[in-house]
């Protein structure tokens, strides 16, 4: 068995290099701790490869996401490069890299931790022991639909967006959801708008056929705008979400205020072939440089990476485990930052460097390879 893990790092644009810096350190420390080295290879992405190779997305960092069992990826854009055309914008890389690889499924957990329940804006007796995998589709729906333009008319102009779904993107999907469920409580929840959309009613008919071959695993149907309202009157209720493309995206934003912040909350893509790893909140430019952006869903990130792409999922628990431990302990980022007398805000390079203190209180991240 090869003793080294190989990744590839994009840390992107805005606070991405500062969130992935703490994420690889904690990767390193765990991999040390069990045994392996790890291999980074770096590669500008987004407005970073805008500004040094005029693209946002360049044939080699896809060749060498492509040669990697994992992708660790920070954010994308920024206000700097809003005016560029949409196929040069750094927005293009993500959704270019999703699909040159197939991601087509994404996986977006929400659970709370006791020690940040005041964090969020919801009562308490709603949030407490929340635990929700949102399935997300990644690589079909009205992102990547065709035709999408926008032309004159002779009133102005008029654009077009295509929401379109076929069978096989469907059910490959749901299959994900119900395996997911099938090492959870059991149910997975379907969300749709098939009351006016055909491109829904396709996606429900697909997942009630697919459910077929998962009959320990209940499934319900429910309509978006409804399932927006019950993820912040009842999020209990849920186990697995599974969903298309823009609604998962929309759905799970949403989700993170039961978390108390977009920061806490860590995502992987999957396909046949390929992974990549990243948290779910933006580049945030108006915070970068400052030090004080949330890595804990980059790093949550990193543990989905040990489950998931590098057969380490000891290693996926103990950072789990570290994060719930460094919070108990009150450390807190602005974001998640409440309660001077019993918490204690820290750097993103704080929080980090209490991770791999709550992971080996005597090992600390050696120098990247």
């Amino acid at each position: 068995m090869s003793k080294t893990k190989e990744i590839v790092v994009l840390p992107g644009d805005g606070i991405g290099p500062e969130v992935t810096k703490e994420a690889v350190n904690i990767l390193q420390t765990v991999c040390e701790r069990h045994g392996y080295k790890l291999k980074t290879r770096t590669f500008p992405i987004g407005g970073a490869s805008i500004d040094r190779y005029g693209r946002p997305l360049t044939d080699e960092t896809l060749k060498a996401c492509k040669e990697s069992p994992a992708i660790l990826l920070g954010a994308v854009g920024g206000v700097k490069w809003n005016d560029q055309p949409k196929d040069k914008r750094p927005e293009a890389a993500l959704l270019g890299l999703r699909k040159e690889l197939d991601l087509f499924a994404n996986l977006r957990p929400i659970k709370t931790y006791d020690s940040l329940i005041h964090a969020s804006p919801l009562k308490e007796e709603i949030i407490t022991d929340v635990d929700i995998m949102i399935v997300r589709e990644l690589t079909g729906g009205i992102y990547f639909g065709r035709p999408r333009y926008i032309e004159k008319t002779e009133t102005g102009e008029r654009a077009v967006d295509t929401k379109a779904y076929t069978t096989e993107e469907i059910d490959r999907i749901a299959h994900i959801a119900f395996e997911t469920a099938t090492l959870r409580d059991r149910r997975v929840t379907s969300v749709d708008k098939a009351n006016v959309l055909d491109s829904s009613r396709l996606w429900r008919q697909t997942v009630k056929e697919s459910a077929k071959q998962w009959p320990e695993v209940s499934l319900d149907h429910m309509l978006v705008d409804n399932g927006a309202m019950q993820l912040v009157r009842n999020p209990g209720q849920f186990d697995v979400i599974v969903t298309g493309n823009m609604f998962g995206d929309i759905l799970s934003d949403e989700a993170s205020m039961i978390t108390g912040s977009l920061g806490m909350l860590p995502s992987a893509s999957l396909g046949e072939e390929y992974a990549m790893y990243e948290p779910i909140h933006g580049s945030a430019p108006d915070i970068a440089g400052q030090h004080i952006a949330n890595p804990l869903a980059t790093i949550a990130s990193v543990a989905m990476m040990c489950r998931h792409s590098l057969d380490m999922p000891d290693a996926a628990r103990e950072i789990e485990l570290a994060i719930k431990t460094t919070l108990e302990d009150g450390f807190r980022t602005a974001d998640i930052y409440s309660d001077p007398a019993n918490e204690y805000e820290v750097s993103t390079s704080e929080m980090g460097s209490a991770v791999v203190k709550h992971l080996n209180p005597n090992l600390q991240p050696g120098t990247f390879l």
